[in-house]
């Protein structure tokens, strides 16, 4: 007898329909998997008739079962076939109603005991069963929610295979989730307020302009000064995400398996702080079955290089084109795929070797040649596409024990959130979405100086030897400071403020 199972596979951020098809017929009693599987779906076999067995059920010992997973040209990989199969199984025997399991689609990993354990990818794969006209969709009840993150869809929280059994016989129907609708529940408080932060207003302000035009930064200053603590607060001044904004970081983080447990949708901004040791692929994503890698973690977040120089060279230079185009392409031999990285980066680096050149209260004990060679480990391509430079200085004794409270995240948080729907209104239509984006199409346009400020630009070119590239970060940057004050123009103080965050923190 032939019984047929709808399932996903996980490729990239996107599920792909798989048939399991399951025949069980006459022949030496074997339990055979075809169809590209991986090691954990071949191991499938032993968890699927021990827990068929544990549940109460009959597997059919004295059939030859062939289980082929379709199409076979795609890889199929980890446990969450466990649960189609084990139905294809009772199916095939007769145990349940073939019939019961038309228009459904079924995944999770299989106990011994018979019940069902997470899985990654739920969220891509109820995607895909929304769109393609699937009435229920069978998950781990650990799963439950995140699938029913999206409107449309009957979800059904499977504790054990017995349980669903019961359910699709007409025994004793699950009743389909319902929990909180995306979108509804509240979101955390950030995890650090600018209000704790004393001192610093220089950065603080860079922050903010970093914030409001989604540009790149790089914080300089001895160890100890905050840079690390500010960088940290910075997801706490970002708009809050939109809806479809926090699903599609949410299918990130289903994909890579890094939801958390008690939130099935991500509702704060991602804030991702690798270690200088990351590999290439664990930066920009990668390995033999692509994933997502640090940078598509961050998207519409911040990506935060502490102590930046210590990042292997060449690890640092896969980052210029995500930076451009916003996503990056991982290509093998089974094919390419795309990943989002639309991400700010926040970097943090120390003066020098020991950290306290410049520093008016400790020597510097490193050499000028030292110091030169440190900071070349960054490339001059790279500076080129962070916007803003600012330094971090030692923070002093009248400072830090002031009691005066700065200002809340929440206060900042308003003023880049206005800022950002002027970027949005002047861009609507186009693809671009804060000023950032902007092309130099875009930058001909909105980005045009009086008299007085083509004439300071034209010395700053000369003196500060500016690239194209440099010269059109400036103008953005610029124009996030009008945005920031309701400034249709960019005024003269505008362009000036925009270019004291330019690489002069480099110079020796």
């Amino acid at each position: 007898m032939l019984a047929k199972v709808l399932s996903a596979a996980i490729w990239g951020l996107e599920a792909q329909p798989i048939d399991v098809e399951v025949d069980a017929g006459k022949g030496m009693a074997t339990l055979t998997i075809v169809g590209l599987p991986d090691a954990a779906v071949r191991e499938s076999s032993e968890r699927v008739r021990t827990a068929i067995r544990n549940s109460g059920f009959r597997f059919p010992y004295t059939q030859r079962i062939t289980v082929n997973l379709a199409p076979a040209d795609i890889r199929k990989e980890g446990p969450a076939y466990d649960l189609p199969i084990a139905l294809g199984i009772l199916a095939a025997s007769g145990q349940i109603a073939a019939e019961a399991l038309e228009g459904s689609l079924a995944l999770g990993e299989l106990s011994l005991d018979g019940s069902l354990r997470h899985v990654r990818g739920i969220l891509p794969a109820a995607d895909w069963a929304r769109h393609h006209g699937i009435r229920a969709l069978y998950v781990p009840a650990a799963d439950a929610a995140e699938a029913a993150l999206l409107p449309e869809l009957a979800v059904y929280p499977v504790p054990t295979l017995a349980a669903l059994v019961a359910h699709l016989r007409g025994e004793e129907p699950i009743a389909p989730y319902s929990g909180t609708p995306a979108g509804e529940a509240a979101p955390p408080r950030p995890a650090v307020d600018f209000a704790d932060i004393r001192g610093q207003e220089h950065a603080k302000r860079a922050l903010e302009i970093a914030a409001a035009g989604g540009h790149n930064l790089l914080m300089m200053g001895p160890p100890g000064a905050g840079k690390t603590l500010m960088a940290r607060a910075m997801p706490g001044i970002l708009p809050r995400l939109t809806l479809e904004e926090a699903l599609e970081v949410t299918r990130i983080y289903s994909v890579a398996d890094l939801l958390p447990a008690d939130s099935p949708l991500i509702r704060v901004r991602p804030f991702r702080a690798p270690h200088h040791t990351i590999s290439h692929a664990g930066l920009v994503g990668g390995g033999r079955w692509p994933r997502p890698g640090e940078i598509s973690l961050a998207h519409r977040g911040v990506l935060f290089l502490d102590e930046m120089p210590e990042f292997n060279r060449r690890v640092l230079e896969v980052l210029r084109q995500p930076m451009e185009d916003k996503q990056v392409t991982i290509s093998r031999a089974q094919g390419s795929l795309t990943f989002p990285a639309n991400f700010m980066l926040v970097a943090a680096m120390n003066p020098c070797p020991c950290g306290y050149y410049g520093d008016p209260e400790r020597a510097c004990t490193c050499s000028l040649g030292a110091i030169q060679r440190y900071r070349q480990r960054i490339s001059g391509p790279l500076l080129d596409r962070i916007d803003l430079y600012v330094e971090v200085p030692r923070l002093p004794y009248e400072k830090l024990r002031k009691l005066e409270a700065g200002e809340r995240s929440a206060t900042i948080r308003e003023r880049i959130t206005a800022a950002r729907a002027r970027q949005q209104d002047r861009f609507r239509g186009q693809a671009p979405m804060v000023n950032s984006d902007m092309g130099p199409a875009e930058v001909r346009t909105y980005c045009r100086l009086d008299g007085e400020g083509e004439r300071l630009m034209q010395a700053a070119m000369r003196q500060m030897q500016l690239s194209a590239r440099g010269y059109h970060r400036v103008l953005k940057v610029a124009r996030t400071i009008a945005d920031l004050e309701a400034s249709a123009e960019i005024r003269l103080h505008h362009l000036a403020e925009a270019l004291q965050y330019r690489q002069q923190i480099f110079v020796l």
